[in-house]
């Protein structure tokens, strides 16, 4: 693949499954890292990527460079400001570990504009607990994975102004081999 990162594929997939365009928007892309994400809505066309990663130093150069992107390292999604995310987002996108989705994508939602959209990646293995993770990290208790789903679901549904329009399989397994899903979502306010 020509990415930065193989997340790009995960991200492509969802753009593609669900019909949802980056083309001219401002984009709020959680967990950034390389720049995986941020690489493919660039390439279809968003107008402005704030990249958001709790670690320094991992994006490419490439997309540190360009100048429609705003690198935000080490920074906590969860204590953003509207002095750092300037426009409010039209497109947010995730793709953390090590947290729970709710708790790293509540405030990045929060500032995103009306009628904005979502594309999150779920990770069971940071959802389910410790007592449904097997051998290697990997999660095969499918029943505890869509439990957890459905809980995220309904918190996005109840806590937020958005709500899901729909959830697919990732195309791709975790670096831990994990199955992930993306879940898209719009903003009803």
């Amino acid at each position: 693949h020509p990415w930065v990162g193989r997340a790009a594929l995960k991200l492509v997939a969802g753009l593609d499954h669900f019909g949802i365009d980056p083309a001219g928007r401002v984009a709020l892309d959680i967990g950034s890292s390389t720049g995986g994400f941020t690489e493919v809505l660039l390439s279809r066309g968003a107008a402005r990527v704030f990249a958001v990663d709790v670690g320094r130093q991992q994006l490419h150069s490439r997309l540190r460079n360009d100048p429609r992107v705003t690198a935000l390292e080490g920074q906590d999604a969860r204590t953003l400001t509207p002095e750092q995310v300037t426009l409010a987002p039209g497109l947010v996108v995730c793709d953390a570990s090590f947290i729970g989705l709710a708790k790293v994508i509540e405030r990045p939602l929060s500032m995103a504009a009306s009628g904005a959209e979502a594309l999150l990646l779920f990770k069971p293995q940071f959802e389910v607990g410790r007592a449904h993770i097997g051998k290697g990290g990997v999660v095969k208790d499918d029943e505890a994975v869509h439990a957890a789903l459905e809980r995220f679901r309904i918190w996005l549904n109840t806590r937020t102004d958005f709500r899901v329009s729909g959830v697919t399989d990732s195309p791709i397994t975790g670096s831990d081999g994990n199955r992930e899903f993306l879940v898209a979502a719009k903003r009803t306010s």
